[in-house]
């Protein structure tokens, strides 16, 4: 879900119990307004606190050149009217990271994988060196792992941190 030509790319390991979600290709597709609050009532508070840490994460990057926050003045507009719709450049993939070296590092993607546990059964180990025991970076592909998008384990200091080893990577 989210913007087909994302720069900022974020991967989950679960889809949202909702719509058509469950049964979702590899395509993504733009969000309309009103529809992260529609998922987040439906699905319960784990799916709000993963759009909210998101939002939270792109304003604190607070980078016009990775995400546009397109005037928004918080981080709460900018969940509810940009966040994964088009032109966004963000978007949130079921699937695992497809990178093309070339291609990705010509457009400035960045990848990032929500939690340890899904990046190991990704068999990214052999490419990404573990800062932590939470945080793992790849240089070259411009892979992130970092905690899973929730208030407890992807608290402020550590979105802080993540904010940090993007600028890094990019």
């Amino acid at each position: 879900m989210g913007d087909p030509l994302a720069q900022f790319k974020v991967y989950i390991a679960n889809r949202p119990d909702f719509s058509n979600y469950s049964s979702l290709d590899s395509s993504v597709n733009p969000l309309s307004s009103g529809e992260i609050h529609a998922i987040g009532q439906a699905c319960g508070n784990g799916w709000r606190k993963v759009f909210n840490v998101y939002a939270k994460l792109v304003f604190a990057l607070n980078a016009e050149s990775i995400v546009p926050l397109q005037e928004t003045l918080s981080w709460q507009k900018f969940r509810d009217h940009v966040l994964l719709q088009h032109s966004s450049n963000t978007s949130l993939l079921f699937s695992p990271p497809a990178i093309s070296k070339v291609k990705d590092k010509d457009r400035h993607v960045v990848h990032i994988v929500m939690g340890r546990t899904y990046a190991k059964s990704l068999n990214l180990s052999h490419s990404l060196k573990w800062l932590d025991h939470e945080f793992a970076l790849d240089m070259e592909n411009k892979i992130l792992v970092c905690p899973y998008f929730d208030y407890r384990q992807l608290s402020n200091i550590k979105i802080i941190r993540l904010v940090e080893l993007i600028k890094q990577i990019r």
